[in-house]
């Protein structure tokens, strides 16, 4: 995998999220309350909403246009609702977080 540096845990503020830019759109990168490290497409399946400004609980996010929840785990809608956007593979060594894509540049945002 190619890994690519985004900065530190702490930039994220607890239940929070950051957006990465890459060329194949944003990327939302979560800090749930028990400090574990999600990212996903930051565009809800529904109408597209953005997930970073969601709310994080647990660990899934409500969109902040229409309330669906979205598993950061997985990137699957729960409960009744259908959808789900691409996950990616996050690594945190001692605070210092990294995304996993294909050949990607980034640009944090």
């Amino acid at each position: 995998m190619n890994w690519i540096a985004i900065g530190h845990i702490d930039d994220i503020p607890l239940r929070g999220a950051r957006c990465v830019k890459t060329p194949e759109g944003k990327i939302a990168v979560f800090r749930t309350a028990e400090n574990e490290v999600f990212a996903i497409e930051d565009h809800c399946p529904h109408k597209g909403g953005p997930l970073s400004q969601g709310i994080v609980h647990g660990k899934a996010v409500t969109c902040p246009l229409h309330n669906w929840v979205i598993s950061l785990e997985s990137g699957e809608a729960l409960g009744a609702d259908e959808g789900e956007v691409r996950t990616i593979p996050v690594r945190n060594i001692d605070g210092q977080l990294s995304i996993a894509l294909e050949s990607m540049l980034v640009a944090a945002e």
